[in-house]
């Protein structure tokens, strides 16, 4: 597969994968997460905030290896 095709797939799966992964978010921060202290909350919102990193990288290598000759 070329490195254009790959990239145009990884998009596609990125976008829907943040998609799901804010609404998932979202419930987590609507359900027990308000009845806690304000530093757990913060915590909680900064790993729920940074942790759709994670599960892309991989993708995200896949997108950008070169084309093979």
């Amino acid at each position: 597969m070329k490195q254009r095709t790959r990239k145009l797939v990884g998009t596609v799966l990125i976008l829907a994968f943040v998609c799901v992964y804010a609404l998932v978010a979202m419930a987590l921060a609507q359900g027990r997460i308000t009845e806690a202290s304000k530093l757990v909350q913060g915590i909680a919102y900064i790993a729920l905030g940074l942790a759709w990193v994670l599960p892309l990288l991989p993708l995200i290598r896949w997108m950008e290896r070169r084309d093979e000759a």
